[in-house]
């Protein structure tokens, strides 16, 4: 995958459980090939609005792959198909029907801030992770 193809992550940047997640892909990214920006961004709202997802909505998940926005369960399980290595085996869960699988991802997010906490702000990255967020 070359840069100009990179693999783009759309967070809730306040969400302790989403801020996980991005630390979570980045550890298990060592290529790069992952990128990400806040929901709550202009980064994040460009995108929402070139994509014709709302702006106003923070509780979802996207992976942007190829220009084409894969929300919800589809989003994260694309993340761990493109993780590769034993994540690869998670995306078994594909198989379980999109309905399905939105409603359990649609109860964890909106019980995320009472389960998993939420911050005051976005996440700012450090020096060394800086290029991995898009600004």
């Amino acid at each position: 995958m070359n840069k100009e193809e990179n693999l783009i992550v759309l967070f809730d940047g306040v969400c302790n459980l989403c801020n996980s997640t991005v630390q979570f892909i980045i550890k298990n990214d060592p290529s790069g090939k992952f990128k990400f920006a806040a929901l709550q961004s202009e980064t994040g709202q460009q995108f929402s609005r070139r994509l014709n997802l709302p702006t106003d909505q923070f509780g979802t998940f996207i992976l942007i792959k190829n220009n084409k926005p894969h929300l919800r369960s589809s989003g994260a399980l694309l993340v761990l198909k493109e993780l590769g290595g034993i994540y690869l085996l998670l995306y078994i869960f594909i198989i379980i029907p999109r309905p399905i699988r939105d409603y359990f991802y649609t109860i964890i997010a909106r019980n995320r801030y009472k389960w998993f906490g939420r911050r005051n702000e976005c996440m700012v990255p450090s020096p060394e992770l800086r290029s991995r967020f898009l600004s």
